[in-house]
């Protein structure tokens, strides 16, 4: 793909949400790329008015808008929303042949397959979680995993506010992946969700998951690796939403410089 001009132009899907106001602002601090559109959904409220009415002082000279004008040029979209919404971005990022950068989670398995077979055509990077300290955990975890062992036990627990839907959370699930792909097990065979029946001791290669929604919460990690005798926890808390939102951004500007393919957030710390 040819190297796009700076400011790198973004639009943004779900834009009147919480975490779109803070990709909002993580935009405004970078002069690499600039917010071109503020796309919400037909029915919102928000349609026709002014950023300034979400954002405040220092908003984008924008409206709200239902749809992508024809004329607006873009360069990569950025999409957080829910998992009934996902179709608009996509169609978005395929019709334009743009990067579509998604933090959406709680996405079917059929949406992942859209997902990546839009990835044959465009740069896709989805994330369940932005932070670069995730980005290092899930490294952390994966080489734990492969060095300490079958007799080191591993469990996660994800704690997140009151309000998030999905659980365990897409961070938890890919935190369990990669501890089973280290470990060369198969994921769904070796998961395990909820311990409520009396049934068998634990098993061998058992990944369990722990969920805790409460408050306000914004996002708590832990891979716990637990033999007799000892064992590691390797934590990440984040104490403000942007980061992701920061981390999203950051993601677009090197996203669209990319050709098609299928991209992680570890794919973007090169240099940084």
């Amino acid at each position: 793909m040819h190297a796009h001009p700076t400011p790198v132009r973004i639009a943004l899907h779900g834009a009147a949400g919480r975490m779109g106001i803070e990709v909002l602002r993580a935009a405004r601090g970078r002069s690499d790329c600039q917010i071109v559109a503020a796309l919400v959904r037909a029915a919102s409220a928000w349609v026709g008015e002014p950023l300034s009415l979400a954002f405040g002082n220092g908003a984008p000279d924008l409206d709200f808008v239902a749809s992508l004008d024809p004329d607006t040029q873009v360069d990569a979209i950025i999409d957080f929303s829910t998992p009934n919404a996902i179709e608009t971005p996509l169609a978005i990022a395929l019709q334009r042949r743009i990067a579509l950068v998604t933090g959406t989670t709680g996405l079917s398995a059929q949406q992942m397959a859209e997902l990546r077979a839009a990835s044959q055509h465009i740069p896709v990077l989805w994330s369940a979680n932005f932070s670069l300290g995730v980005a290092l955990l899930q490294r952390m975890a994966t080489l734990a995993a492969a060095q300490l062992g079958p007799e080191f036990e591993v469990e996660i627990l994800d704690v997140h506010h009151r309000n998030k839907r999905d659980a365990p959370s897409g961070t938890a699930l890919a935190l369990g992946r990669a501890v089973a792909q280290a470990r060369d097990l198969d994921f769904d065979e070796v998961a395990r969700f909820g311990r409520e029946a009396h049934g068998e001791p634990r098993s061998v290669n058992e990944i369990g998951f722990a969920v805790m929604r409460a408050a306000d919460v914004i996002g708590e990690h832990t891979g716990l690796f637990a033999s007799n005798g000892e064992r590691l926890e390797l934590t990440h808390r984040a104490n403000s939403r942007a980061i992701f939102a920061s981390g999203s951004v950051r993601s677009a500007v090197w996203l669209a410089k990319q050709n098609p393919g299928w991209y992680q957030m570890a794919d973007t710390l090169t240099g940084i």
